[in-house]
């Protein structure tokens, strides 16, 4: 449903839904909810067991926790975007890392956790889901091996981030790429097998010092061959092996095909819903819905009478 909230009849009718809702999510600056009359002090007082889930790039409090942002700046200040990108710059993950790793499913969680807590005590809460926290939690393992001094500040230099050569990306002769992830000896070993690769240096994998030269000469075995050769040899083994494929290829992908990773909606092909629930699996219901196209039926659905409804709409709070 969508409501005008500068209308005090909105106000009203969002916390009469808070009063029968287990939680709510919202992404306004810090304040925002409060000075609307919906912060957590007024929704916990109508609803003592409600979750109350904040999601902002920045968390609501600290000296940036105003200031806009996006997705890189929220990854900027934990580490992350440093160690991603080539030798000569950072490079922007997508919003995979911030947004929605470090954001919504940090909210998620956090927010299932509330209800499952909220169910046993009886007790709301309030979550404040920062995107930056979020990140930072997702560098731990690597903020751990910088303190065990298995990571170095730099990019393309270690054994996760393209330094290695076992664990990178290649170029094919037909211009394609491939991923190589040959990180366990009898991976390496199969690696080598597979590409033919007798060189001796070859033998010194974790030679960090070596990297870069064993990366070249493997780059150049790789350029030998089609993607498609490559598949045909790697495909299905322990090499740890894929090839690196673009929005139109993947959906066709056997394995992706198989699964059904992805779906068509109105001629729309879209990823599927993951995970997956062996006794209540997800589906994409349709295309999105027209903003309030649903007011009426969600507002019965929630308990508002048509007198109500009809309120509001006289009021133009819908």
């Amino acid at each position: 449903m969508a409501l005008d909230l500068k209308k005090p009849e909105s106000i009203e009718a969002c916390l009469k839904l808070i009063e029968a809702a287990d939680g709510l999510i919202e992404g306004f600056r810090p304040g925002v909810m409060e000075r609307l009359g919906l912060g957590p002090d007024v929704a916990l007082a109508r609803n003592p067991r409600l979750v109350f889930g904040r999601m902002t790039g920045w968390g609501q409090f600290g000296p940036y926790a105003k200031a806009a942002g996006h997705d890189m700046n929220y990854i900027a200040i934990t580490g992350a975007l440093a160690a991603i990108g080539t030798e000569e710059k950072p490079v922007p993950p997508l919003n995979l890392v911030g947004d929605f790793g470090g954001g919504a499913l940090y909210l998620a969680f956090g927010l299932l956790a509330g209800v499952l807590h909220a169910r046993a005590t009886g007790t709301g809460q309030v979550i404040d889901c920062a995107m930056s926290d979020g990140a930072a939690s997702l560098m731990a393992m690597f903020y751990g091996f910088k303190a065990g001094g298995m990571w170095t500040e730099g990019r393309r230099a270690n054994l996760l981030d393209g330094g290695a050569h076992f664990y990178d990306t290649y170029q094919c002769s037909d211009g394609g790429w491939i991923s190589i992830g040959s990180i366990e000896p009898q991976f390496y070993l199969l690696l080598l097998e597979k590409t033919g690769i007798t060189d001796p240096q070859f033998q010194h994998q974790m030679s960090r010092e070596e990297w870069p030269e064993l990366r070249e000469k493997l780059a150049a075995v790789i350029r030998t061959k089609t993607r498609n050769e490559w598949c045909e040899l790697m495909d299905g083994t322990d090499v740890c092996f894929a090839p690196v494929l673009t929005m139109d290829e993947a959906p066709n992908h056997p394995h992706n095909a198989a699964r059904e990773t992805f779906v068509e909606i109105n001629g729309v092909v879209q990823p599927a819903p993951a995970p997956r629930f062996s006794a209540t699996p997800g589906e994409i219901q349709g295309p999105p819905p027209k903003i309030g196209g649903d007011n009426d039926r969600a507002l019965a659905d929630w308990g508002f009478t048509p007198e109500a409804v009809a309120e509001l709409k006289s009021a133009g709070a819908l």
